[in-house]
């Protein structure tokens, strides 16, 4: 007869997932608030580009004046920049806004200085440069990532949240009659209409390059998984319970 083995209950194991709140409510409504604006920021600001691909310094330029450079695009005078502004202005507003929103509550709540301002140790030159050489070789972040940003996350979110952004949102103003005729001070302060809309480009390219680099990481450490926690709040771990 087969001898039959019994297991105390203490000695079975089991793996259950452990689900942890990540992201706060206002944290994942602001994300994807800012998500759907920039994407219509991007398609508009193209359209706008390809009505004069060309810039300059200053306060004035326009066809038949020397340019800093241009870019190979074709003009489409009276293309797609009509409705491409139109759809600037209104996604710019939603963006402003919402970034605004996420701001000042992650300054009451000490977001920022909690989640995203470096811990002590990790500004040293070996930790920057692990954490560099890592994203260059696209290596997939260990599991721990999950609950927290690695170095170079909370350097280059603070540099969007508080430098590009902010960078992004003076220039548009210059660039506005209806702002700049109210509040001239933009415009001056930005070094005229065209440098303003020169910083704008550049600034735009910074941000485009940010968001790339971050999808590219979220596809590596688990496009689904990542973008569940950003839906639901919850990230779902692993652990062993005896």
């Amino acid at each position: 007869m087969a001898a039959t083995t019994y297991l105390e209950a203490g000695t079975i194991r089991e793996t259950r997932p452990l689900d942890t709140l990540r992201f706060s409510v206002l944290v994942r409504v602001t994300h994807w608030l800012n998500t759907i604006s920039f994407v219509a920021l991007v398609v508009s600001g193209f359209g706008i580009l390809l009505a004069h691909p060309r810039f300059y310094w200053g306060e004035t330029g326009g066809l038949g004046t020397p340019s800093i450079f241009d870019l190979p695009l074709p003009f489409m005078i009276g293309g797609p920049s009509g409705w491409g502004r139109y759809m600037h202005f209104q996604a710019a507003w939603l963006c402003v806004l919402t970034g605004l929103l996420y701001a000042i509550s992650g300054l009451m709540s000490q977001h920022f200085r909690k989640n995203l301002w470096p811990a002590k140790g990790q500004l040293s030159w070996s930790s920057l440069r692990s954490e560099f050489w890592n994203h260059l070789r696209f290596k997939k972040p260990a599991t721990e990532e999950a609950y927290s940003y690695n170095v170079l996350q909370r350097l280059s979110y603070l540099a969007v949240v508080f430098f590009l952004f902010p960078l992004m949102i003076w220039t548009g103003m210059a660039m506005s009659p209806a702002v700049t005729s109210v509040f001239p001070f933009f415009v001056r302060s930005s070094g005229g209409y065209e440098t303003a809309r020169t910083i704008h480009f550049f600034a735009a390219n910074l941000l485009v390059l940010f968001v790339l680099l971050h999808v590219a990481m979220v596809c590596l450490a688990g496009f689904v998984q990542r973008t569940r926690a950003m839906i639901t709040g919850r990230v779902s771990g692993g652990r062993v319970r005896p």
